[in-house]
């Protein structure tokens, strides 16, 4: 009758589980991971760091990606600061594994994620930022129907230059629109 909502063909969305905490932790040994990541400060993690993301936030969904073949933890996806009055969330997603990036994991990920966002919370609007020089994630967004809406100029400093943060959404129409019929 419906579809499945948490698994694709690569990946599926998983609860996080408490075990989690120091593999998340290993990935923060990665600059080049944390810099694609975000625009903080980057610094290794303790596993403590991530010991909230098992506690129940109302404007906060974590999922972690987990391999079909074989179960193992390759990432995260989160539909955070959701406001349910607006029908809006922004949307965070990191591959920690180098190994499954650059594979479709991630994209299948995004697909399983933007589902779930706009069948099952009945979303109507999704956004996103991405630092201008990460061109894979950028193509993958563009790809998922996201439409970029602006820049912030030369909002992050890294290594000594100036970088764009460029600001992507897509409204359920729009993705409701690439759907198979």
């Amino acid at each position: 009758m419906f579809a499945p909502l948490f698994k694709g063909k690569l990946v599926r969305l998983a609860a996080p589980l408490p075990e989690d905490s120091g593999i998340f932790a290993e990935w923060t040994q990665d600059d080049e991971y944390l810099r694609l990541l975000d625009d903080d400060p980057i610094r290794p993690l303790a596993p403590a760091n991530f010991a909230d993301f098992a506690s129940p936030n109302p404007s906060d969904w974590y999922f972690h990606l987990r391999t079909l073949s074989d179960d193992t933890l390759i990432g995260f996806a989160v539909l955070f600061n959701i406001k349910w009055s607006n029908q809006s969330a922004g949307r965070a997603m990191g591959i920690g594994v180098p190994e499954y990036r650059g594979k479709g994991y991630g994209s299948e990920g995004l697909r399983l994620l933007l589902n779930y966002a706009f069948n099952e919370l009945n979303l109507y609007r999704v956004e996103l930022t991405v630092l201008d020089y990460n061109a894979n994630a950028i193509r993958a967004y563009e790809r998922a129907g996201f439409v970029r809406e602006g820049v912030k100029r030369q909002a992050v400093q890294r290594h000594g230059r100036r970088y764009d943060l460029l600001c992507y959404s897509i409204l359920r129409d729009e993705w409701l629109a690439r759907q198979p019929a």
